[in-house]
């Protein structure tokens, strides 16, 4: 087989996205159906098994490629990214809808009735895509059933401008492996959250957007640039502060950018490196 990455291209010695064909070999090439997560937030993992780790999450509105579903796992595609991995298929659903607007708060709740008392109320995360039906008095009803404060929503067609502004919301957020939602992220799912809110593309993980995002070799940093080491990512709030998740604060933290570069440098084992995006 060619040397694709098969975080972002789906083939198996058995299975394959029918668009590889005549790149991999497997036994039998397939056309990916799509669908949507209905979920909150759902595990991607690298095989079918719920005791694994996450590779990251998919998010409530995301639509993904399914080319297989079996024993109540689905392998899939997702569309923003072009992720592959297994999800539980109890947590999509077949329904297309035309998202209208997106989740622009880190997390927020979708209630049953117009009215922030009531309950059972449904945590949802920044970046999940929703339809709003129709808004009124502070509140949007969902084609998806439920009612979310009209503040804590955006339309598609009016992203925010300032991924370090949306980074900076995630601040004290646990450090997640993995992870892609106020409940827990990991280094590159901060920078990817921010980019994404602001309908820039940004792959997943630090060594893709490294590779694909940004300018080389920035003498004086400043607001947005990103740095990167072996293994993790952050990106400079100023031209002395970094905003990054990392493991040594399990969080979501802004530090002085000299003090935190020593430490990374030291537990990566490679010097920091810099690329200014064309934001």
């Amino acid at each position: 087989m060619p040397d694709l990455d098969k975080r972002r291209h789906a083939y198996r010695r058995d299975l394959a996205d029918i668009c590889l064909q005549g790149q991999v070999q497997a036994d039998r090439f397939v056309v990916g159906k799509k669908m949507t997560v209905c979920d909150p937030s759902l595990a991607l993992r690298a095989k079918p098994d719920a005791r694994l780790s996450y590779l990251t999450q998919c998010l409530m509105g995301d639509v993904v490629e399914v080319f297989e579903q079996k024993n109540g796992w689905a392998w899939v595609k997702m569309f923003k990214d072009n992720y592959v991995g297994y999800v539980e298929q109890a947590g999509l659903c077949a329904d297309q809808f035309a998202p209208s607007h997106f989740i622009k708060v880190p997390s927020t709740f979708i209630y049953p009735r117009a009215n922030l008392k009531s309950q059972p109320a449904k945590r949802v995360f920044m970046n999940s895509h929703i339809e709003v039906i129709s808004s009124n008095d502070g509140w949007s009803r969902l084609k998806q059933g439920g009612f979310v404060y009209t503040m804590h929503i955006s339309p598609i067609n009016e992203p925010a401008k300032d991924p370090v502004a949306i980074a900076e919301q995630f601040v004290h957020v646990p450090y997640l492996w993995g992870g892609n939602t106020a409940d827990g992220l990991d280094c590159s799912a901060l920078v990817q959250q921010a980019y994404h809110a602001c309908a820039l593309q940004c792959p997943r993980d630090s060594d893709m957007i490294e590779t694909e995002i940004g300018q080389p070799g920035q003498n004086l940093l400043k607001r947005g640039d990103l740095v990167f080491w072996d293994g993790h990512i952050g990106m400079m709030c100023d031209a002395k502060n970094l905003i990054h998740a990392n493991g040594h604060h399990m969080a979501v933290v802004i530090e002085d950018f000299k003090q935190a570069e020593q430490r990374i440098s030291q537990t990566y084992g490679s010097t920091a490196r810099f690329k200014r995006p064309e934001l």
